[in-house]
C-alpha cells in the first residue's frame, strides 16, 4: 500500500509536524540562523526568538518563564530530573537516599532511577492497581522522610490511565520530596499546568503533539533542588549547557501553542473515533478485552488484548495491509518481552503478549476506523484459525 494512502494508529509513538509548524520554522534555519548568544543584530534576533518562545511556554503552562528550561526532549528530561535531584541531595542533604518511581514510568524514568542504584540510592518501585492506576494510598507507605524524590508519569503512554498527580505531589511534599512527572503523552489531551497539579518538575517532548523530533522542555519550579548535569556555556541560565535548538524550540512552543488552543476539538474527535474503534472491536472479536482503566484514560487510546494471538503476528499482519499500530512503547519495539506496563497490572503473560495499542490522531477518519476495524477483525480470526489448526 502506497504510504501516503496508510491508516496510522500510533499517535503515542509519534506524530506528523504541522505543516503550520513546519512553515513557523522554516526561517530559523535560513534568514533567522543566528546564535541567540551573540551580542551583534543576527544574535540579538534569535534571542528575540528565544524570548518569545521561553515567555510562551510560560503562559502555556502558567509558570513563570524562568521555570522553562528547553531540552532535547523528554528522555533528556526525565533524566535531568532524576538524576539532577538525586545529586543534589547526595551533595546537601545525603540522607535522603530514596526515589519512589511507578512500576509503569517510561524507561526513560526506569533507567534513570536505576543509574542511581549504582551510586548508594535506593530505588522503590510502586505498583499500580488492576486498572493502571497509581493509588494515592498505595504509593503514601514508601514515601518516607528519607525520600528525595518521586516520579509519576501524568499519562501512561501504553494504556493511557490518568494519574492522581496532585494527590500524590501533596504526599511527596508532606515528606519533604520532589514530585515529578512525565507529561509527554498528556499535551493536548488534558490540562498540564504544573501549579495545579502541584508538581516540581515537568517533562515534555514536541513530538507527541506534531512538533518536531529532538526537543522539548522540562518546567522546573523555581528553587528545586537540582545539580544540573549538562556543563558548558552559560545556555538556559546556565542550566543546560549548549547551543540552543532554536527551530526546534520555536517549533515545540508553537505546537504546544496549538495543542493547547485546539485541545476541546482534538479531544472531542479522538474521545469519539477512539469509542468507535474500541466499541466495534469489542462487538467483534469475541473475549478481546480492554487493558487500562475504562474512562480514567487519554481519548484518544485504546489498548487491546486479543485471546490466543500473538501482538507481533497482529502487527505485522495490519502492516502488511497498510496500518500502523504498536504493542507498547515505540523504544522497546523488537522487545520480545512482554510489556512490563500490562505485566504491572498483573495481566498474564499470554494476555500481554495478544496485546496492541491503537491510537489516533486529530487527521484520523471515521473512514480510517471503520477500514481499520475490518482488518483487524479479519487479521484476528486467521491468526487464531492457524493456532488452532497447528496446536
Amino acid at each position: 500500500m502506497d504510504s501516503r494512502t496508510r491508516i496510522y494508529l500510533d499517535h503515542a509513538a509519534t506524530t506528523p509536524v504541522d505543516p503550520d509548524v513546519v512553515n513557523i520554522m522554516l526561517p530559523f534555519f535560513t534568514e533567522r540562523f543566528g546564535n541567540p548568544s551573540s551580542v551583534y543584530e543576527t544574535g540579538r534576533d534569535a534571542h528575540v526568538a528565544l524570548d518569545w518562545a521561553r515567555s510562551t511556554a510560560g503562559t502555556l503552562l502558567g509558570c513563570a518563564p524562568q521555570e522553562i528550561i528547553f531540552t532535547s526532549g523528554a528522555t533528556e528530561s526525565n533524566n535531568l530530573s532524576i538524576k539532577g535531584v538525586a545529586w543534589w541531595h547526595h551533595f546537601n542533604k545525603p540522607e535522603r537516599k530514596r526515589i519512589v518511581v511507578s512500576a509503569i514510568e517510561h524507561h526513560a524514568v526506569l533507567h534513570s532511577a536505576e543509574a542511581m542504584e549504582r551510586h548508594d540510592f535506593e530505588v522503590v518501585v510502586v505498583m499500580p492497581d488492576a486498572d493502571g492506576i497509581v493509588q494515592p494510598e498505595t504509593i503514601r507507605p514508601f514515601i518516607t522522610e528519607n525520600t528525595c524524590l518521586v516520579s509519576v508519569m501524568l499519562a501512561n503512554n501504553e494504556i493511557g490511565t490518568i494519574q492522581p498527580i496532585r494527590e500524590i505531589a501533596e504526599i511527596a511534599h508532606a515528606a519533604g520530596a520532589i514530585m515529578h512527572t512525565d507529561a509527554v503523552q498528556a499535551v493536548g489531551a488534558i490540562p498540564v499546568l504544573p501549579n495545579e497539579l502541584g508538581v516540581d518538575l515537568m517533562s515534555i517532548t514536541a513530538h507527541k503533539f506534531y512538533g518536531p523530533k529532538g526537543t522539548g522542555l522540562l518546567y522546573c519550579r523555581a528553587g528545586s533542588p537540582i545539580d544540573w548535569q549538562q556543563h558548558g556555556g552559560g545556555q538556559e541560565n546556565t542550566r543546560r549547557a549548549g547551543t540552543e535548538n532554536l527551530a526546534g524550540i520555536v517549533g515545540t512552543v508553537s505546537a504546544m501553542q496549538f495543542a493547547i488552543d485546539e485541545m476541546d476539538e482534538r479531544t472531542a474527535h479522538s474521545r469519539r473515533l477512539r469509542d468507535r474503534l474500541l466499541e466495534a472491536i469489542l462487538e467483534r472479536v469475541p473475549n478481546a478485552q480492554l487493558n487500562g482503566h475504562p474512562t480514567l484514560r487519554l481519548p484518544n487510546n485504546a489498548n487491546i488484548a486479543f485471546t490466543g494471538v500473538d501482538g507481533p503476528a497482529l502487527l505485522l499482519a495490519l502492516d502488511m495491509v497498510g496500518i500502523s499500530a504498536s504493542s507498547g512503547s515505540a523504544c522497546t519495539s523488537g522487545s520480545t518481552e512482554p510489556s512490563h506496563v500490562l505485566t504491572a497490572l498483573g495481566i498474564e503473560e499470554a494476555r500481554a503478549n495478544g496485546s496492541i495499542r491503537l491510537t489516533v490522531g486529530k487527521d484520523t477518519s471515521d473512514s480510517d476506523v471503520d477500514t481499520a476495524v475490518q482488518e483487524i477483525v479479519s487479521a484476528v480470526e486467521r491468526i487464531q484459525n492457524l493456532a488452532a489448526i497447528t496446536s
